[in-house]
């Protein structure tokens, strides 16, 4: 079943670390590759580390990955970005990189993927976590952020979290 279902694609942003180990970067692509043969378009922040590693996968399935990028120039963009979007906004466009998905998948990551989630949670996005961050308030773990075991378990969390989005429920 195609993620836009006849209609304009869905869009899923996948975040996480610039500088990801080995088993991050494979699930990553994974993720980009699942998202692609679903008919969703992969965000991501454009540049190394797991935005490659999902923009990769998503490209060799024949999907699109949008980069959203920091800088102002198209060149700092991974060799996978089908189409780059340049800010000049620094870290601050990690806001843009959520808003742009309809759901987030989170991926390890350090302080900037922190903030994208923040971001995304803020807008109301469901945040699809894959060995990313866990949240706690007054030392209680805050349910906020969906647990996923495996890349396709995350990807069909997000896309029904995005087709629901998308549907206003």
């Amino acid at each position: 079943m195609s993620a836009s279902g006849g209609h304009e694609p869905l869009y899923v942003s996948v975040i996480g670390g610039s500088d990801a180990d080995q088993p991050t970067m494979a699930a990553a692509q994974e993720v980009g590759r699942l998202l692609a043969e679903h008919g969703a378009v992969v965000v991501t922040g454009g540049r190394s580390g797991v935005a490659e590693a999902a923009s990769k996968g998503a490209v060799l399935a024949g999907g699109v990955a949008v980069g959203i990028l920091p800088g102002p120039d198209r060149a700092e963009a991974n060799p996978w970005v089908s189409v780059a979007v340049c800010t000049g906004m620094g870290e601050t466009r990690n806001a843009l990189v959520v808003m742009n998905g309809d759901a987030v998948i989170a991926l390890d990551g350090g302080f900037g993927t922190l903030s994208e989630i923040g971001h995304a949670l803020v807008a109301g996005r469901t945040v699809v976590g894959l060995g990313a961050w866990e949240l706690r308030r007054g030392g209680t773990a805050e349910g906020s952020i969906v647990r996923a075991a495996s890349p396709a378990a995350a990807v069909e969390a997000a896309l029904g979290a995005a087709f629901r989005r998308r549907r206003g429920g």
